[in-house]
């Protein structure tokens, strides 16, 4: 009978704040796994992980030029961001992760390319359907809705991109991965990736770590942590950054 490996109490990189469980942290390096903790085949909602393929869907389709172009204004529509008020462009809509962005990059593709990427992606479920009877796929299947995807499928994904193997552009890919780069991380390597926030307790980060020619693909997601203060997937982002720096030591 499976059963998820629990991590209780554990403390999170720089903020000390004490969180429940990891439901799972996967780390793989040459299609080999280095680090597995938890239960990592049960799928979840992708929320704003998904924006690494609606970057994809865009680019390749032309909707999305390159990391600046093109500007979508702010309209008015609901976010709880404080920098998504304001005109975005790639590139800082995947930094800020504005969901209202992302809904204008999907209305543009219309439903029958939007689901025709999640098949050939083989993204999770592939269910672009939405809130049961609402018709709202195109803007709402990754946001706590239709859509779910397991950490194992988010590496499958995340392995293919990386080695632009991907059903899509080379240039697609390229330009997305610029867009997923974070920061320089310790000792050399530079970190990709893309947070996603369910709620205050639960989230995702999911990219990977490359220095040389190592590259380390990983897929973290937390729930249960305390609801207070930041987002689940700052909090998933913090204790990514734990085990990645283990890893690397």
């Amino acid at each position: 009978m499976k059963k998820a490996i629990m991590l209780i109490g554990f403390i999170a990189l720089q903020t000390g704040v004490a969180y429940a469980e990891t439901k799972c942290f996967l780390a793989t390096e040459n299609n080999h796994v280095i680090q597995k903790i938890g239960q990592c085949q049960e799928r979840q909602s992708p929320c704003s992980t998904f924006k690494v393929a609606i970057s994809l869907m865009g680019y390749d389709s032309g909707i999305l030029l390159n990391g600046l172009k093109p500007i979508y204004p702010y309209t008015g529509g609901s976010t709880v961001v404080e920098a998504c008020k304001q005109s975005q462009t790639p590139a800082s809509w995947m930094k800020n992760s504005c969901v209202w962005y992302s809904q204008e990059v999907t209305q543009k593709l219309g439903m029958q390319k939007f689901k025709n990427y999640l098949e050939k992606f083989k993204y999770g479920n592939h269910d672009a359907s939405g809130d049961q009877g609402k018709n709202n796929g195109l803007t709402n299947a990754w946001l706590d809705s239709s859509l779910k995807i397991s950490p194992e499928e988010q590496i499958q994904f995340l392995e293919k991109l990386t080695v632009g193997k991907l059903p899509v552009s080379a240039k697609a890919q390229t330009l997305t991965k610029q867009i997923m780069f974070v920061d320089n991380f310790a000792d050399g390597w530079k970190l990709y990736g893309k947070t996603g926030s369910k709620d205050k307790k639960a989230g995702w980060f999911v990219g990977w770590i490359e220095k040389g020619d190592r590259r380390i693909i990983f897929a973290q997601y937390l729930d249960g942590a305390e609801e207070k203060d930041s987002w689940g997937g700052k909090k998933a982002k913090e204790e990514a950054l734990r085990q990645l720096t283990q890893l690397t030591k």
